[in-house]
């Protein structure tokens, strides 16, 4: 049986069914099917104008999948390296600044259920949240809670 080539409209949609892409990615997929890189922006300006390609179900996505796992500047920052407006970054920015707290007790206490014995052991939490893109303020209060609850 002989595979059909797929159009690059019928690829970028493929793509999209799959996850939400930035405008960056999908050309960068699309990119090497095409002819001419004129093919690739007309696909993409009719995805956005069909709204099937859209930068806030993109940024919101990537937060959603992020979120449980990662502080606000890694999240920011892989929003960054997709080229999005600053009005959709700055929205994105306000969002994930209501949780960061929340976020950062559920990863230290996920991953170290139990409280600091002493301070290197203190260090090595602090330092596993800042690698994971957590704010210093977030960290230290992340800290200072509790950890009964940790499951």
């Amino acid at each position: 049986m002989i595979k059909q080539k797929l159009s690059l409209k019928g690829r970028a949609l493929r793509y999209l069914s799959m996850r939400e892409h930035s405008r960056v990615e999908l050309t960068r997929k699309l990119s090497p099917y095409a002819d001419e890189p004129e093919e690739v922006e007309a696909v993409l300006n009719w995805l956005e104008s069909s709204n099937f390609m859209s930068a806030e179900r993109f940024s919101d996505s990537l937060v959603n999948r992020r979120s449980a796992r990662f502080g606000n500047q890694r999240i920011l920052a892989e929003l960054q390296t997709h080229q999005l407006d600053s009005v959709e970054i700055q929205r994105v920015k306000e969002q994930l600044s209501e949780t960061e707290l929340e976020r950062a007790v559920a990863v230290l206490h996920r991953k170290f259920p139990q409280a600091p014995a002493d301070h290197e052991e203190r260090m090595k939490q602090s330092r596993f949240l800042q690698q994971r893109g957590f704010s210093g303020k977030a960290i230290q209060q992340a800290m200072k809670m509790p950890r009964e609850d940790a499951k």
